[in-house]
Protein backbone atom coordinates (compact mmCIF):
# COMPACT_ATOMS: atom_id res chain seq x y z
CA UNK A 1 0.00 0.00 0.00
CA UNK A 2 2.00 2.88 -0.85
CA UNK A 3 -0.69 5.50 -1.08
CA UNK A 4 -1.74 3.99 2.57
CA UNK A 5 -5.07 4.14 1.19
CA UNK A 6 -7.34 1.04 2.33
CA UNK A 7 -10.23 -0.30 -0.23
CA UNK A 8 -12.86 -2.69 1.14
CA UNK A 9 -15.73 -4.93 -0.06
CA UNK A 10 -19.23 -4.18 1.35
CA UNK A 11 -20.88 -7.44 1.11
CA UNK A 12 -24.57 -5.92 1.97
CA UNK A 13 -24.25 -3.15 -0.86
CA UNK A 14 -21.48 -5.05 -3.58
CA UNK A 15 -19.42 -1.91 -3.67
CA UNK A 16 -15.59 -1.31 -2.81
CA UNK A 17 -15.14 1.42 -0.37
CA UNK A 18 -12.30 4.06 0.17
CA UNK A 19 -11.45 3.74 3.43
CA UNK A 20 -13.91 1.36 5.88
CA UNK A 21 -17.20 3.43 6.05
CA UNK A 22 -19.31 1.05 7.17
CA UNK A 23 -19.78 -1.69 10.18
CA UNK A 24 -17.20 -3.78 10.14
CA UNK A 25 -19.68 -6.69 9.66
CA UNK A 26 -20.36 -5.38 6.48
CA UNK A 27 -16.99 -5.41 4.91
CA UNK A 28 -14.25 -7.70 3.99
CA UNK A 29 -10.68 -6.17 3.58
CA UNK A 30 -8.48 -4.07 3.74
CA UNK A 31 -7.47 -4.60 0.33
CA UNK A 32 -4.36 -2.85 -1.04
CA UNK A 33 -6.35 -1.96 -4.39
CA UNK A 34 -9.62 -1.41 -5.61
CA UNK A 35 -9.58 -4.44 -7.97
CA UNK A 36 -8.60 -6.93 -4.79
CA UNK A 37 -11.43 -5.55 -3.14
CA UNK A 38 -13.52 -6.03 -6.19
CA UNK A 39 -12.28 -9.64 -6.31
CA UNK A 40 -12.57 -10.61 -2.50
CA UNK A 41 -16.07 -12.81 -2.91
CA UNK A 42 -14.30 -14.21 -5.78
CA UNK A 43 -10.97 -14.77 -3.95
CA UNK A 44 -13.09 -16.03 -1.29
CA UNK A 45 -15.42 -18.59 -2.74
CA UNK A 46 -12.05 -20.29 -4.42
CA UNK A 47 -10.63 -20.47 -0.79
CA UNK A 48 -13.73 -21.94 0.68
CA UNK A 49 -13.90 -24.50 -1.93
CA UNK A 50 -10.13 -25.43 -1.58
CA UNK A 51 -10.86 -26.14 2.29
CA UNK A 52 -13.86 -28.08 1.35
CA UNK A 53 -12.13 -30.64 -1.06
CA UNK A 54 -9.20 -30.76 1.74
CA UNK A 55 -11.58 -31.59 4.09
CA UNK A 56 -13.07 -33.71 1.54
CA UNK A 57 -9.33 -35.63 0.97
CA UNK A 58 -8.69 -35.80 4.47
CA UNK A 59 -12.31 -37.69 5.32
CA UNK A 60 -11.44 -40.26 2.67
CA UNK A 61 -7.96 -40.75 3.85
Amino acid sequence: MTSGTEYWYNIATGKVEEGRRSSWTDVMGPYATREAAQEALDRAAARTEAWDEEDERRREG
